[in-house]
């Protein structure tokens, strides 16, 4: 079921305005910020698990936790962050995805330096089909499964997906050329 289809099964009220927020505005359109590339991996890796719903009512508790997505700040993380990220309510409260969002971080850090940005290194790679994409992800980052990956990827643009044709949302998305639109440019 496509996520335009899910929200308008879901009943009027607070979720449905919750996931329509995210829908309208978020998924699937091109990110250009290398914090907020890293800030949407958090939140798909937090989302493991469990709904995605859980990730959208605890994502302004996420940006604070992890200084607004700062990449910089988040790679510094040490102890004492980390026991804070850990009795911190407002987050999904996992050691394996608190220590996978500072590693990320520090591994972006990397990538940024030999690319220039995130962003630049994403761009390198496309396009690659979804089992490349998660191999490659696998090969530089943790928390990085499958659906993981997809879903990334989706909502940042790079795979196709995220709205069907007829979605008002699938126009206003064509116009900033995703870069899954310009298939391959070799």
């Amino acid at each position: 079921m496509a996520y335009c289809d899910y929200i308008a099964a879901l009943p009027e009220g607070e979720r449905r305005r919750l996931h329509q927020r995210y829908h309208d505005r978020d998924y699937g359109f091109p990110l250009h910020n290398d914090n907020e590339l890293f800030g949407r991996l958090l939140l798909e890796i937090n989302q493991a698990g469990l709904s995605w719903e859980t990730i959208l009512r605890k994502e302004a508790h996420f940006r604070k936790a992890y200084d607004d997505f700062d990449i910089k700040k988040v790679a510094a993380y040490g102890r004492t962050d980390r026991e804070r990220l850990l009795a911190d309510a407002g987050i999904i409260r996992n050691r394996l995805k608190v220590e996978a969002a500072i590693y990320n971080a520090q591994k972006i850090l990397e990538l940024q330096s030999a690319h220039g940005s995130f962003e630049r290194w994403l761009e390198s790679q496309h396009p690659l089909p979804l089992p490349q994409w998660v191999k490659l992800f696998k090969q530089h980052f943790k928390f990085t499964g499958g659906e993981i990956v997809n879903e990334f990827l989706m909502s940042i643009g790079y795979l196709p997906g995220a709205h069907s044709p007829d979605c008002p949302r699938f126009a206003e998305i064509a116009v900033q050329n995703p870069l899954w639109m310009q298939g391959d440019k070799s």
